[in-house]
This record gives C-alpha cells, sequence and structure tokens, in this order.
C-alpha cells in the first residue's frame, strides 16, 4: 500500500530537517512543496507530501511518522 503524509513547518531549517529525516526513512517527494503566509503568527510555512511503499492493509490508527 502507499502512504501519504504531508509535511509542515515555519520556513527555517527545521523544515528541511523534517524532509531529509522522512527521505532517510525512505519517504519520496510527491508534488511540488508549498508557501504560504501564516498571518496569525507572522511566519512564514512550508509544507512538502511525500509517499511511501509499505506492506500491510491501511488502517486510521497506523501511526505514519513511525513507518
Amino acid at each position: 500500500m502507499r502512504l501519504y503524509r504531508f509535511l509542515t513547518e515555519d520556513d527555517t531549517a527545521a523544515f528541511c530537517h523534517k524532509v531529509s529525516e522522512a527521505l532517510s526513512k525512505g519517504w519520496e517527494l510527491h508534488g511540488a512543496p508549498a508557501y504560504s503566509f501564516d498571518a496569525s503568527r507572522g511566519v512564514m510555512r512550508c509544507g512538502q507530501a511525500v509517499t511511501k511503499e509499505v506492506e500491510g492493509t491501511y488502517s486510521p490508527d497506523l501511526k505514519l511518522g513511525q513507518q
């Protein structure tokens, strides 16, 4: 089955580290990154979709970050 996650973070090195960690665990980039202004906090936010092919059957209880 293919899993999907959308990673988000403020526009700092923390976002790059979050995506790099996912890639190191076998997740693959899916589509273009997103970039948006969070007016309530006055910061830019980044987002990136990632997917991963794994064994098993999908369940809503699945912890995606642990895959």
